[in-house]
């Protein structure tokens, strides 16, 4: 069995998509204007089929996020303490979703006694995820990514159907201003933040099996 295993269906190569995403650059150039000129390099695509996400091998950029209780997070931090299994879902009012956070739980106890945490990053706003944290009695973290900046960052930002629009305002608390998705996505990460695995799936109804996430996490952390 292979250990990095990428499903995107109809998916053109990601690294032949990706942009070189040359900056101009001063000796008194300000960091809010390094800042605005990497959120414009990222072109939003309309469709799942055209994202370009990080690949196995990279490292996950600098980001931080909201807690539950509205507090930042600061992800590199976390990262660098364990191995970590960090998941993007679309929110709390995707049945789907709900369905692979509660799989996710009873998988829990196994993938920390491997070693790993498991966080859960997705648009929801910080009291819609305290809803999903109660209402499914989840035992791991999960993180708000209301405005899309850090699914953005990863590559798996794409503009969301219209019928989504009146929600997404609601459970983003009106952040997710460019009325953006993320495609579903499962990656494996070593504590330096490189990629080991990665699983992404524009079918967003498809999702990745707990049994095989246990035997990837179980191969993979071996040579971590």
């Amino acid at each position: 069995m292979g250990i990095a295993i990428l499903l995107m269906p109809g998916i053109a190569s990601a690294q032949g998509m990706k942009t070189n995403g040359n900056k101009m650059k001063t000796g008194t150039a300000a960091m809010s204007l390094e800042k605005n000129m990497e959120e414009q390099e990222y072109r939003i695509p309309e469709n799942p089929e055209d994202i370009s996400p990080l690949l196995i091998g990279e490292s996950i950029p600098m980001v931080s996020l909201k807690d539950v209780n509205g507090k930042g997070f600061d992800l590199n931090r976390a990262i660098a303490s364990k191995p970590t299994i960090l998941i993007f879902y679309r929110g709390g009012w995707c049945p789907y979703c709900t369905r692979q956070l509660s799989g996710l739980q009873e998988l829990l106890p196994e993938l920390e006694t491997m070693g790993y945490q498991l966080i859960a990053v997705s648009t929801d706003s910080p009291d819609e995820l305290s809803k999903s944290l109660d209402k499914a009695h989840l035992g791991y973290t999960l993180l708000s990514d209301a405005d899309l900046n850090v699914s953005k960052k990863f590559g798996l930002a794409f503009k969301a159907p219209k019928g989504y629009s009146e929600m997404l305002v609601k459970t983003t608390g009106g952040l997710d201003q460019d009325l953006l998705l993320p495609v579903p996505s499962v990656f494996i990460l070593d504590k330096m933040g490189k990629i080991q695995y990665e699983y992404i799936n524009t079918d967003f109804k498809q999702r990745l099996n707990p049994e095989l996430l246990k035997v990837v996490a179980q191969t993979i952390y071996k040579v971590l």
